[in-house]
């Protein structure tokens, strides 16, 4: 692990003594993170100019996003041919995009940033023995594995299973040997797991659901991805509802004493040292509301995902007061910034990266602020 990524992981620690309320000392030793997925949405927002944006914002590491590794190897591997073509890199070409992870980690080491984690690893854990899913997940975490170790990076990150439940069932029992599998495979190249709770999850959309999976799972190198956006939009918000609040027949000063009580329990149950890092976005509310159902495979929260995460303080979610609570439990380790910022609607937003990346430099020093007035 490199030094600067070790020291922030010891810092991360904290204090292990949960039962109090620890202060907001420390606070400017934060490291930061950019999630290379989510700046950019044009053909010509390259990696590497993606690098140069979070570089120049002063962000000191990227999470890398599979899908923009994918991109940069048929640039690189392949210049001036057509997308589609017949020699185009695909997903399991693990030789060709090792090759390219190489390439990119050296442009970060370039730029002085380091590579967090390799991301999103999906739909992993639940499948039936035998069949092809399963197979087919074991396969792709073996050769994410060697792209892990080619780009230099420690951790996967690995979000809570949206595939079906007639798929996969609901049995917590099974999801948490396939990550015990997933954590021991790891652990051999001595590689961690961050493990994150998707809001439109099947099984575990709350954090506390990948908190219990997490102490059942029971190993050292498996830890939290925690989320602001996950986690308030799945227990306070709802993209569904013309509110754009939950409307489950509490009443709107019982939903937020929940959501309250929620914070407040996380910050007295997990130990600082099981949160790996902490993704940082908001949420537009949906106007009209999102129809209660799927499309193309996709449930509403997981489209909300996609198009709808501005900057912290440009949407309407209580993303401070889960900030907060994150840092209660000690934890001083990696924020990172994971914003897909279509617009209020959505459809797009025209910005520049390099503007963007240092208008998520600025937030991250009032998310700070809010958090230590509201603590």
């Amino acid at each position: 692990m490199p030094d600067s990524r070790l020291e922030a992981f010891k810092f991360s620690m904290g204090p292990t003594d949960t039962t109090t309320t620890p202060n907001m000392e420390g606070l400017d030793r934060i490291p930061t993170c950019y999630a290379s997925v989510s700046i950019g949405c044009k053909p010509e927002h390259t990696l590497p100019k993606k690098l140069d944006a979070i570089a120049a914002a002063g962000f000191q590491a990227i999470e890398l996003g599979f899908p923009d590794l994918l991109s940069f190897a048929n640039q690189h591997l392949r210049p001036g041919q057509q997308e589609g073509g017949p020699d185009e890199i695909t997903n399991h070409d693990y030789d060709n995009l090792c090759a390219a992870a190489k390439v990119v980690k050296t442009m970060c080491d370039a730029k002085g940033l380091e590579i967090l984690i390799l991301q999103p690893f999906s739909n992993f854990e639940g499948w039936p023995e035998g069949s092809e899913e399963r197979k087919d997940a074991w396969t792709r975490a073996e050769g994410w594995m060697r792209i892990m170790e080619a780009a230099g990076t420690d951790m996967l990150q690995v979000g809570s299973s949206d595939s079906p439940a007639e798929k996969i069932g609901k049995d917590r029992s099974r999801f948490v040997k396939d990550l015990q599998q997933l954590a021991d495979m790891l652990a051999k190249k001595n590689f961690r797991v961050a493990y994150e709770n998707w809001c439109w999850s099947t099984h575990a959309p709350d954090w506390a659901d990948v908190w219990d999976i997490c102490r059942q799972v029971d190993r050292p190198n498996f830890g939290l991805c925690l989320d602001t956006f996950q986690s308030a939009g799945g227990e306070w918000a709802d993209p569904t509802t013309p509110s754009g609040v939950l409307e489950d027949g509490r009443s709107k000063e019982q939903l937020e004493q929940d959501w309250k009580a929620s914070c407040e329990k996380l910050a007295k149950t997990i130990p600082p040292e099981k949160i790996f890092f902490l993704q940082i976005s908001d949420a537009y509310k949906t106007q009209p509301p999102f129809e209660n159902k799927e499309i193309d495979g996709t449930r509403p929260r997981g489209r909300w995902s996609h198009d709808f995460r501005p900057l912290p303080f440009a949407g309407y979610l209580p993303t401070v007061d889960f900030a907060t609570a994150v840092l209660k439990t000690g934890f001083r380790g990696w924020f990172s910034y994971e914003i897909f910022d279509g617009g209020p609607e959505g459809k797009g937003k025209e910005y520049e990266m390099a503007s963007f990346a240092k208008d998520a430099m600025e937030c991250q020093k009032k998310l700070l602020e809010a958090c230590s007035r509201s603590s």
